[in-house]
């Protein structure tokens, strides 16, 4: 049985989608004749906590845990909201940002490269060479962000001559909020070569997107695998579908997850059909920027909105599952064709279909093509979205609003893991 030692800042009892891939893995490795040990910060500031994931976690698995310094704790002297909002991934427009929004993104950009979590990198590399000392490990797999975990992948090989994997879930210099840092010149090249450094020095690299990869074979000649995020088979009760005609965005909306053309067709709507009035519900459920929500009064849909903040992870798939239309909104940008959000393929197992909108040509419009789970927009179809709401509406008035997926289980977590066990056998 082969020993993998994983190394990565979300665990239990962190909530949110970060940490659900290596929960899912670690379950399923040892199934696959690969015995997973788990490596995570001890005291980590989390900016969403989710206790009932604890449980989750394989009891025979051997987690290793070292104390964090969390910069993020200072930072919260100067501006609690602001730091937890900014940990979180929400990013205000920089018109709207105040002074200290101003300095502590300056400062998580340059004097934290390539992250706030970077501290942690040395203390890690002594306690788990002191491990590997007595403990052999045949393959290491760092999972970013935060990308300072693949430092610590870096030296280990270094040091061990042991095999290793870096596991992308997002990109590095070209992830939209990337440019948001306020980076000068010298802290966006230290950003780059690190990123060439980590990418050219690994064994193996794996990516969650098709377009990822395609930008990371422009820099290092080394195998590069996709494995997706995926759904697991969860044991709970499916609950009824909502009685209102509920669409339901699951998940962190940030700043510039701002679709106006959405707001727009449902404000038309609403203004041309009275018994949509009565039926109609914007569920939003996550943390929610204050910038979406002046957006959505300004459109007068506000009587209309439900706000239910950040759930655990049980019950935002029952969420998914009584919501009469699921919405999947991501930046309008070249640098978010290759993000392929993990709720997506929960999304596609809740069984109710799918409203995205996004740029043109992304690896999501991909997938929910290639999967008949729903229909996927682009900014500038405004006619096209607002069509498939009535269309969706008529069907709800009729009781069969329903969708017909195809090949889902290629992205069941026990299918990944067997691809993932290939990958490190292979190695």
């Amino acid at each position: 049985m082969k020993k993998v030692l994983i190394i990565a800042y979300y665990w239990p009892p962190a909530g949110g989608p970060g940490v659900q891939r290596w929960l899912k893995f670690v379950k399923y490795l040892p199934d696959f004749d690969i015995e997973p040990i788990v490596y995570v910060p001890e005291n980590a500031t989390y900016p969403n906590i989710d206790q009932e994931l604890v449980h989750q976690v394989n009891k025979n698995v051997t987690v290793l845990k070292q104390p964090i310094k969390e910069p993020y704790k200072l930072a919260s002297v100067f501006s609690k909201k602001s730091t937890t909002t900014i940990s979180s991934g929400i990013i205000k427009a920089e018109k709207k940002q105040s002074f200290v929004e101003k300095m502590l993104l300056y400062v998580r950009g340059n004097f934290f490269i390539p992250d706030a979590r970077v501290g942690w990198v040395n203390p890690s590399v002594d306690y788990l060479s002191n491990y590997i000392k007595t403990n052999a490990v045949d393959v290491i797999i760092t999972t970013g962000p935060p990308h300072s975990m693949h430092l610590i992948g870096l030296e280990l090989q270094k040091r061990f001559a042991v095999k290793w994997i870096a596991d992308f879930r997002d990109p590095w210099t070209s992830i939209g909020y990337h440019k948001e840092l306020k980076l000068t010149d010298k802290s966006a090249q230290k950003h780059k070569d690190l990123e060439r450094l980590v990418l050219t020095k690994a064994d193996t690299i794996l990516t969650t997107s098709f377009t990822t990869k395609q930008e990371f074979a422009e820099i290092t000649k080394k195998p590069i695998h996709i494995i997706t995020n995926g759904y697991d088979i969860e044991t709970i009760e499916k609950p009824p579908l909502d009685e209102k005609f509920t669409i339901s965005h699951i998940g962190s909306l940030l700043s510039k997850r701002n679709p106006h053309i959405l707001w727009q067709a449902l404000k038309e709507i609403l203004q041309e059909n009275e018994q949509f009035k009565s039926d109609f519900e914007l569920q939003l459920i996550g943390k929610v920027s204050s910038e979406i929500i002046d957006t959505i009064k300004e459109f007068q849909l506000d009587n209309y909105l439900n706000v239910l903040g950040y759930v655990s992870h049980t019950e935002a798939l029952k969420y998914q599952r009584s919501s009469q239309v699921l919405l999947l909104i991501e930046i309008d940008s070249f640098e978010t064709i290759g993000i392929i959000p993990g709720k997506l393929f929960e999304y596609m197992a809740a069984e109710r279909p799918i409203l995205a909108i996004g740029p043109k040509q992304s690896d999501v419009e991909k997938i929910i093509k290639d999967t008949n789970a729903g229909k996927y927009f682009n900014y500038d179809n405004l006619q096209e979205v607002k069509h498939y709401i009535l269309d969706c509406y008529t069907n709800y008035q009729q009781n069969n609003l329903k969708v017909h997926g195809i090949g889902l289980q290629y992205f069941s977590r026990k299918k990944l893991t067997e691809k993932l066990a290939g990958v490190i056998k292979n190695i």
